[in-house]
């Protein structure tokens, strides 16, 4: 049996401390738009079939019971990371509006392939990137 194709990430999460105070970094700073907000869960639109799921840490380890079916717990410690894609031409305006709005950019990288990545950190610390191609094989322009 040949394998199925993956079509892409249509999720990725992170997890927070302080639900509001990610809200206000997620929509205000951010700019994204929240889709789906309960006790345990934001959803905020990032891209055509693209969601950002921010998760209230210590509130999603229990199994939930949905009418469709079970969605397994889940959880972790620490810091998350995921990286927004950017054009090379919006490099220079968002470190101007990262650094308007009082987020540092804690790292700069030019990656060998010819990209360039800004690191910042979100309220709890997770670790966000505005990433401009070439970077992956797979992201060139």
């Amino acid at each position: 049996m040949s394998r199925p194709t993956i079509g892409g990430i249509l999720e990725t999460a992170v997890y927070v401390d302080d639900m509001e105070a990610a809200h206000a970094f997620y929509s205000e700073v951010l700019g994204l738009k929240r889709m789906v907000e309960g006790d345990r869960l934001f959803a905020y639109d990032c891209g055509p079939a693209q969601t950002l799921l921010v998760f209230h840490r210590g509130h999603c380890g229990e199994d939930v019971v949905t009418s469709g079916g079970t969605v397994p717990g889940h959880d972790t410690s620490g810091h998350g990371h995921f990286a927004f894609r950017i054009s090379k031409d919006q490099l220079q305006p968002w470190r101007n509006y990262l650094a308007e709005k009082g987020v540092a950019i804690t790292s700069e990288v030019k990656w060998s392939a010819g990209g360039t990545s800004l690191y910042f950190n979100d309220p709890d610390g997770n670790v966000l990137e505005l990433a401009a191609a070439p970077l992956w094989p797979n992201f060139l322009s």
